[in-house]
């Protein structure tokens, strides 16, 4: 008898750690889900994905598939928990870390202060060799300096070395004679070149990215190796899959080489999860929103396709230009407002709502861990959005009379009652989220009421009606276990690698063998690696897309290419796509001469990918799933009368109208009055908003 595959995903956030299980019988095909939270476990993560498959009941010998998406890379480097880190690079270019781009954001601040470069000057070594930006050697490399210059490192007490040399995004010969010397000479410290990681030019960005991914690798190698070792303990016979950054996962040790590339893993599976769960209802164009404990974040998906970007920053703000990772990330918008997000009032006398977090010790005043300032998860527990005697699904009790408290001290700086500051915290929260999804679609020329709003994370169901109705957006999607969606989109993501090459051709007549003969030696060396790893050719698909610009023009546009060989009866309908792209983001375009900068190549394989099963409706009514009724706050809309659903108790078919509420142990759904629910055949909520 066949044996039951099992198939999980594992998610460390700021505040919980999520998982998901599918498990699918093979004679029948029927899929038994389950998901279970427990509370992240800082510094040492790996307990927390331990514990919380300890808590689904879940046997790890009888895992077959295991993917993984942490925070641990992002942690490191906005807490600066990663290594003593040095930098070799070409001679006269040491400081290019400390010169960086002088686009500074605080323009009129005369005492403004670049970000401090994560290198100290004194462990920024330089070495003689140069390559032109052909890739051409213009002085050979001279390695003469190396072993002193690694004594040095050693008395200092450094523990990775980022490598770093000029137009090696051309030609990486000179860095792979270094990387190979310096194996021999200190084969112990982590190291990692610039050609590893990008293949793409801007000299600043390449180098900070080096650097970066030095910093975090010792950290990195540490936590993925304890993880494996303390899945393999408890009788996991496979190895892990790891989330990156471009939606798609990649091996525990191809990650542990470069990890920088799940600086982001979190938000991309939900991300991913949110393009992947469109397909499967028909909806191409969505906004997606993740709100967790700490964080709002927000994705744009066109024509089903994830964006992907290399133009990635952390920490840059309006007074930061902070440090830029040139590595493909998933195209977002993030802003400190989540469940956890603090309310305070400001000198004089304004309500802000985050960016300051509770997380989750000592968590909201609620929780009764000692928290003592509101929360958004506050206001709307205040508010009878969620209900207090069913908080966190009825795991914690909720402390009403320290919520109280936080919220009427918010009140009195504000000169009004508890009701009102609680309305006041949501709108102010709402507001904030609103700007975001703005900025990732009316900024880039969308009309979000074009898209349709896939709402999750454990607070993402709470707020996006009221999100979508200050839109204009008319259907919200509320995924079924949405608290633990970004695990979800893990089940549903493929082994990826994006590969960027650059060259700088003009899109005329005559380039298309250049332009397809890029594309094919990537798409090889790609397939080369994939071989290497165990998995044939014909199981490796690719997408290609282009990065142009009008001539002489600083930044690009990238566009997806039809599929098929590049010639020159197509180079006419390439440039038409670039226009047509540019306009929508920019409004305008040219009468110029169009560029490639480079290309882009996605290569993709299916490493256990879910295969999702639809589900009849079951013939029962509605109100088997009704738990009650209860006054519910709707901040703008005043206080109404909301039915209460059982979210565990809905199932396909069933359909109902607000002002309601429906629980289940990981969210809450606030569905407004007017509003039309339908549950689909995979259990999402589905919710028309009222035309007016």
């Amino acid at each position: 008898m066949a044996k039951t595959t099992v198939r999980v995903a594992t998610d460390v956030g700021g505040t919980f750690t999520d998982l998901v299980c599918f498990e699918t019988d093979p004679e029948t095909g029927k899929q038994t889900i389950r998901t279970a939270k427990s509370d992240t476990t800082p510094p040492n993560f790996e307990e927390g994905v331990l514990k919380v498959i300890e808590k689904s009941g879940i046997q790890p010998t009888d895992i077959d598939f295991l993917a993984h998406g942490t925070t641990v890379v992002i942690n490191a480097l906005t807490e600066r928990k990663g290594a003593k880190v040095a930098l070799i690079t070409t001679e006269g270019f040491r400081d290019i870390l400390e010169i960086a781009r002088g686009n500074r954001p605080d323009f009129f601040n005369l005492h403004y202060r670049k970000p401090k470069p994560f290198v100290e000057r004194h462990l920024r070594r330089e070495l003689p060799g140069r390559m032109d930006y052909h890739g051409d050697e213009m002085t050979p490399l001279d390695l003469s300096g190396l072993a002193a210059i690694l004594e040095d490192f050693k008395g200092e007490g450094v523990e990775a070395i980022a490598l770093c040399f000029l137009h090696s995004y051309a030609n990486p010969t000179h860095e792979l004679a270094a990387l190979e010397a310096i194996r021999e000479l200190w084969p112990e410290v982590a190291t990692v070149a610039s050609h590893q990681i990008t293949r793409e030019w801007r000299e600043y960005e390449r180098t900070n990215t080096a650097v970066l991914s030095a910093y975090v690798q010792p950290t990195a190698e540490r936590y993925l190796g304890r993880l494996a070792g303390g899945l393999k303990d408890q009788g996991f016979k496979g190895s892990p899959y790891i989330m990156q950054s471009n939606c798609g996962v990649d091996s525990i040790d191809a990650v542990s080489r470069i990890p920088i590339t799940m600086v982001e893993s979190g938000p991309a599976s939900g991300f991913w999860g949110a393009a992947e769960l469109g397909r499967l209802i028909g909806e191409s164009n969505i906004l997606a929103l993740d709100i967790g404990g700490t964080t709002a974040k927000c994705s744009l998906i066109e024509n089903g396709q994830v964006k992907i970007m290399t133009d990635y920053w952390i920490e840059r703000d309006r007074t930061s230009a902070g440090y830029p990772i040139m590595v493909p990330v998933v195209d977002l918008v993030e802003i400190g407002n989540g469940g956890g997000s603090i309310a305070w009032v400001d000198d004089f006398g304004k309500l802000h709502v985050g960016p300051q977090s509770a997380g989750a010790m000592p968590g909201p005043a609620a929780y009764g861990r000692g928290g003592t300032e509101a929360t958004t998860t506050d206001a709307n527990l205040w508010l009878g959005r969620i209900n207090r005697d069913y908080f966190c699904g009825g795991a914690i009790d909720a402390d009403m009379t320290s919520a109280e408290a936080a919220i009427k001290a918010v009140g009195e700086k504000l000169g009004t009652d508890a009701d009102e500051a609680a309305r006041g915290i949501v709108r102010i929260a709402n507001n904030n989220m609103v700007n975001a999804l703005k900025l990732i679609s009316l900024n880039r020329g969308y009309d979000p009421r074009d898209f349709t709003l896939v709402a999750f994370g454990g607070g993402g169901a709470m707020h996006a009606v009221a999100l979508a109705q200050e839109l204009g957006i008319r259907k919200v999607v509320v995924p079924a276990g949405a608290s633990v969606f970004s695990a979800w989109g893990m089940m549903m993501s493929d082994l990826r690698r994006d590969y960027f090459v650059t060259r700088l051709l003009d899109l005329a007549s005559g380039a298309e063998d250049a332009i397809e003969e890029t594309f094919a030696e990537t798409e090889d060396r790609a397939s080369r690696q994939f071989a290497e790893e165990g998995i044939p050719a014909e199981q490796v698909t690719f997408l290609r897309y282009g990065k142009f610009r009008y001539q002489n023009q600083e930044h690009t546009t990238e566009v997806l290419l039809a599929p098929g060989r590049v010639t020159a009866d197509r180079l006419a309908e390439i440039e038409a796509s670039f226009h047509e792209a540019y306009e929508r983001e920019y409004t305008y375009r040219l009468k110029a001469p169009v560029e490639l900068l480079g290309i882009h190549v996605v290569a993709s394989a299916e490493v256990g990918k879910l295969a999702m099963e639809k589900k009849e409706p079951t013939g029962e009514t509605v109100e088997t799933a009704v738990k009650g009724r209860r006054a519910v706050d709707y901040a703008l809309e005043g206080t109404h009368e909301a039915t209460i659903y059982d979210g565990e108790a809905l199932s396909p078919g069933m359909a109902f109208a607000g002002p309601a509420i429906v629980e289940d142990p990981g969210t809450t759904v606030v569905i407004h009055p007017g509003n039309r629910v339908a549950i689909d055949g995979y259990g999402n909520l589905i919710i028309e908003l009222g035309r007016e």
